[in-house]
């Protein structure tokens, strides 16, 4: 008997009725049903979420922002609201607490009242962080809770990026501010050290003109002594001078009295020489003198009288200028005495000019060192001012001049500054397709396991006609393994084409699906060989061990190290790894012949192990082979 005819037979049983049949299409169809089935509702999950109902819970009393009053507590939910994150419902607390009480909403997401306060409160003495408040309810569904934990933080996110986005355009604005500030800041600077610069100069000449004051001071002060002693000896010549023209007052006083006696005698004198004339023409007439002669005695007498007049006319301008002599002298006497008191106080006030240019000359001698000090000064602020400008310059250079738009956008980048770039290697088309190599691989196994309840896995007849385990063991994993092979070919068309999954490359992902079922049909073989309906058992225990440790939902490092010891045991982990590798294209070529290296050592491992099985029962009878199994 040989291997095919074996098989055939296997087949022969079971299309043998129309019972039958319908029990091989109903267990072919089994891993068709479990993976088509669960990667369908699992497709794409994430794309749905707008169908779940939440809660938003609004009591944002709002506060003021920069001079405006702003509820941002009422901005984010209004933005929420317009997403399409989720089926948002706006809410009071009363009636989100009563649909997650029954079941209405799967979580509620609550701004307090405080919300924008708390935001706001980082520019005051009490800076604390605004509450968002998820409220949960686990006995509606977990996962419900754990997407409402990454909503807040989304929504928490997005928050701190809307502040910080505000917060960070007015700080970018103010620093803007600032260093146009500091530009008018570093000119002024500029013109200050320019100023100070000309003042120093002008220190340098006012300290030149200080010591020229000081020196003038100097010379005006013993000039003031000079002119003090000169004063005092001109008060001292007045008085003499004063004492003279008193004298010359009384002298002249006494030569008027005298020239009015000549004036009047020769008043008299030139009264009288008209009548001696004319005596004196008579005596010589009657003395017998010609007339002749009587005119030349005239002519002699007349010219007396002449005189004598021209004198008395002398003597009255005489007279005249005596009493000017006289009353000027009295007025030098009274002009000297008045000068003597204005020289007497003339050199009082010299005196007195004297001390003061002397304290002048201190003063200005002070003056002038006090300039020197405040050149000096003024030449130490002006090296300063030249430092301020210059660190004023250097400190708005450092700052960038950016425009409005410039601005908003740093104000962006700095409220997001990291972007996430998700340059992957390989890449799932949806959620469900990257959960369909683990639930392909179980899939394989569950058809496997299911084909096992109504195929045997060893023809007994085969057994006993034949000395030949080999070829009765071979021909005992065909039938399922051709079989596990009609499943997947079902299965990986449900995946391709009624759900829409990619494969970057179809033939070694359906390749693969079709070793893997192999492979678990020679495990599954070999435990009923060996143990029988115990075997089969153990076969359910090995699928929930590799269910739980191939790494197929949560990465298999999150396991405890027990369960992560049989990852790298179990085959159905390498049969995920190689499924992911050549459904998404990923560029482990050599990771995939590794994860097929495991598997066929599986395959030929446990192929060797039936074939050993069968040897022993070709050999002897166990109690087992002559007991009824308890499963058909």
């Amino acid at each position: 008997m040989k291997i095919f005819q074996i098989v055939t037979a296997e087949f022969r049983r079971l299309l043998s009725t129309k019972m039958s049949v319908l029990a091989l299409v109903a267990l072919i169809c089994v891993p068709i049903l479990y993976g088509g089935l669960y990667l369908w509702a699992n497709q794409d999950p994430y794309a749905k979420l707008t169908n779940v109902p939440v809660a938003l819970i609004v009591e944002d009393e709002g506060a003021n922002v920069a001079g405006k009053h702003r509820t941002i507590g009422r901005e984010v939910a209004d933005e929420l609201l317009k997403s399409d994150t989720f089926d948002w419902h706006d809410v009071d607390e009363r009636t989100a607490k009563a649909g997650l009480d029954d079941g209405g909403y799967d979580f509620a997401v609550k701004i307090p009242a405080d919300f924008t306060e708390s935001i706001t409160s980082i520019q005051g003495k009490d800076p604390h962080a605004a509450d968002i408040v998820l409220l949960t309810n686990d006995a509606n569904n977990y996962l419900a809770s754990t997407i409402g934990k990454q909503a807040v933080e989304k929504i928490r996110t997005t928050v701190a990026e809307k502040v910080v986005d505000e917060a960070g355009l007015t700080m970018l604005d103010a620093l803007n501010t600032i260093r146009i500030s500091l530009v008018d800041a570093a000119k002024g600077a500029g013109q200050l050290h320019d100023g100070l610069g000309d003042a120093v100069d002008g220190a340098g000449k006012l300290h030149d003109g200080a010591s020229k004051l000081a020196d003038g001071n100097a010379q005006i002060h013993d000039g003031a002594k000079q002119l003090a002693a000169g004063n005092a000896q001109l008060s001292d010549g007045l008085v003499t001078l004063t004492d003279g023209a008193q004298q010359v007052h009384g002298g002249t006083a006494k030569l008027a009295q005298i020239a009015d006696s000549i004036d009047d005698e020769v008043q008299g004198a030139a009264g009288k020489l008209p009548g001696v004339r004319t005596d004196i023409q008579k005596r010589l007439t009657d003395r017998g003198y010609t007339q002749a002669e009587v005119n030349d005695v005239l002519a002699a007498i007349d010219p007396i009288g002449s005189d004598l007049t021209a004198a008395a006319g002398r003597v009255q301008n005489a007279r005249s200028e005596i009493d000017r002599l006289n009353s000027g002298a009295d007025q030098v006497a009274g002009g000297a005495a008045q000068l003597s008191a204005g020289a007497k106080t003339a050199a009082s006030g010299s005196a007195q000019l004297a001390d003061a240019t002397g304290t002048a000359a201190a003063g200005s001698a002070e003056l002038r060192d006090g300039i020197g000090t405040l050149q000096t000064g003024l030449k130490t602020a002006e090296d300063g001012a030249g430092k301020l400008a210059t660190g004023l310059s250097d400190g708005a250079k450092k700052i960038p001049d950016t425009d409005e738009a410039t601005r908003k956008a740093q104000a962006k980048t700095l409220a997001d500054p990291v972007s996430i770039s998700n340059n992957a290697i390989t890449q799932a088309q949806n959620y469900g397709a990257g959960l369909a190599p683990f639930f392909a691989a179980l899939a394989a196994w569950i058809g496997i396991y299911a084909l096992f309840l109504i195929v045997k896995p060893i023809s007994k007849r085969a057994v006993t006609a034949l000395n030949a385990p080999i070829r009765v063991t071979i021909a005992g994993w065909a039938t399922p393994a051709l079989l596990g092979a009609l499943q997947m070919l079902g299965l990986f068309g449900v995946l391709a084409i009624t759900l829409g999954f990619q494969f970057a490359n179809p033939l070694a992902t359906f390749g693969l699906l079709v070793l893997a079922s192999a492979t678990y049909t020679a495990i599954i073989l070999a435990l009923n060989v060996w143990l029988g309906s115990v075997g089969q058992f153990i076969g359910l225990i090995l699928m929930v061990l590799q269910l739980v440790t191939a790494g197929g939902t949560f990465p298999w490092q999150t396991l405890p190290a027990p369960l992560a010891s049989l990852h790298h045991i179990l085959p159905m982990g390498y049969v995920v790894d190689a499924m992911r590798q050549v459904m998404y294209s990923g560029a482990g070529w050599d990771r995939v012949g590794a994860d097929i290296g495991v598997i066929v050592i599986w395959l030929l491992a446990a192929l060797l192990a039936a074939v050993i099985g069968v040897g022993r029962m070709t050999r002897r009878q166990t109690l087992r082979d002559l007991q009824p199994s308890l499963i058909g």
